[in-house]
């Protein structure tokens, strides 16, 4: 399974009404960050292993799209930090870890 990128308002918009039906994960990723792309092998790791298919994954690269970023951090009234990994069910935050605490492990607990 992969994630999907998202660039755009609109995108995040459409991902935050669909999470009324299907539960929805972000990964807000820095591509300047040495701890963000450990993040970003670990949510690979598990999406290559047997991931929760009842869900959508998405990725978010908060510097590239930082309107997009601002926009999830204002909707799920979430402090932003990056990495983190963020769980939406029903337009809200259900689940959120960040830096080291993103890891296969952690998600596989959480997620399936």
């Amino acid at each position: 399974m992969e994630w999907k990128e998202i660039t755009t308002i609109e995108e995040w918009d459409a991902i935050l009404e669909k999470s009324a039906e299907k539960e929805q994960v972000i990964l807000k990723h820095s591509t300047t960050c040495p701890v963000s792309f450990n993040a970003l092998d670990e949510y690979n790791d598990y999406l290559q292993a047997e991931p929760n298919e009842q869900i959508d994954y998405t990725l978010v690269k908060v510097r590239e799209s930082r309107p997009v970023s601002n926009k999830i951090e204002a909707d799920l009234d979430i402090k932003h930090e990056s990495p983190q990994i963020i769980s939406i069910r029903n337009k809200a935050s259900y689940w959120s870890a960040t830096h080291w605490a993103v890891t296969k492990a952690h998600m596989t607990a959480v997620l399936d």
